[in-house]
Formats: C-alpha cells, sequence, structure tokens
C-alpha cells in the first residue's frame, strides 16, 4: 500500500528532528503546499550562532525568564522563515510538526494563512501544562488541527 502524504512528511519531520542540536528536545517541521513541500525546518538556534550541543552539550543553552531555551527558534519557525525569506508564499499551506506548536509559534502560523496543521506530539504533555494552548488558539481561529496517528 502506498503511503499517504500525511505518513511520508510526518516521517521527514521526525527525521529532520535528529539534525536539531538541542540538547532538551528535538523537533521538526515540514511546511507544503498543494502536496510539495515548499520548506523544511527544525529547532535550534539561529544560524551564525552557537549550536547547544558544541557549546553547552550537558546542559544546553542558557534559560530564559519563564524557563526556555534562550537562543532556539522552534522548527515551524525555521520553516516559516525560510520560506517567507525565500519569496515563498505559504498562504493556505500545511504544516506538519513533531511537537504540537506552543501559543507563540500558533500565532505566526495563524497570521501567515496557514490552514492544516499535524502533529505527532503534545506539547503540553511535553511541558507538563493542563493544555495545548496553541492547539486551541488555532481552532478557536479556524485552522485545522490534527494529532497525526501512526498507521497501524
Amino acid at each position: 500500500m502506498k503511503p499517504s502524504y500525511e505518513e511520508i512528511y510526518m516521517e521527514l519531520a521526525e527525521k529532520l528532528a535528529f539534525r536539531s542540536h538541542c540538547v532538551k528536545a528535538q523537533v521538526g517541521a515540514v511546511l507544503t503546499k498543494d502536496t510539495r513541500i515548499v520548506s523544511l525546518g527544525y529547532n535550534g538556534p539561529p544560524a551564525g550562532t552557537h549550536n547547544c550541543d558544541v557549546e553547552w552539550p550537558e546542559t544546553g543553552c542558557p534559560r530564559d525568564s519563564k524557563g526556555s531555551c534562550s537562543l532556539a527558534l522552534h522548527a515551524e519557525q525555521n520553516a516559516i522563515l525560510y520560506a517567507v525569506k525565500n519569496n515563498t508564499s505559504i498562504e493556505g499551506s500545511v504544516l506538519y510538526v513533531t511537537l504540537s506548536p506552543c501559543i507563540a509559534c500558533a500565532r505566526v502560523i495563524f497570521t501567515m494563512g496557514i490552514k492544516t496543521v499535524y502533529y505527532k506530539h503534545s506539547y503540553a504533555e511535553y511541558k507538563n501544562i493542563p493544555i495545548d494552548e496553541g492547539v486551541e488558539f488555532l481552532r478557536k481561529f479556524g485552522v485545522e488541527v490534527i494529532r497525526y496517528k501512526d498507521r497501524i
């Protein structure tokens, strides 16, 4: 049986996560439009800065005031920024990401006109918080959000 686009793109997002230099969490993202890949991303510091796994291999980068990575861009941010930097329209696109978007990423996803988000793992479960704020935000404002389940 042929794999679905959802399977192909989520598998690619999972593979991309291994490129991350983050020692805390590795997340990958694939941005598609009309079943074609328009951009890829994984979490980590901006190009040209420090690679956390090299600079701080035991602890990761310093934490910000909220306890998050002080350097990292999230995987979906990297995918969106790369597309925009290269003048690629992402209005109406579909995002595949291995960890559901945080609230800050959800705001960017909505603003950029991404129509559907597939995610594999819950950010709320990862951060041990009660709800996936990003997922709730996106759904409230009309973005389709689907938790991806592997084919059995």
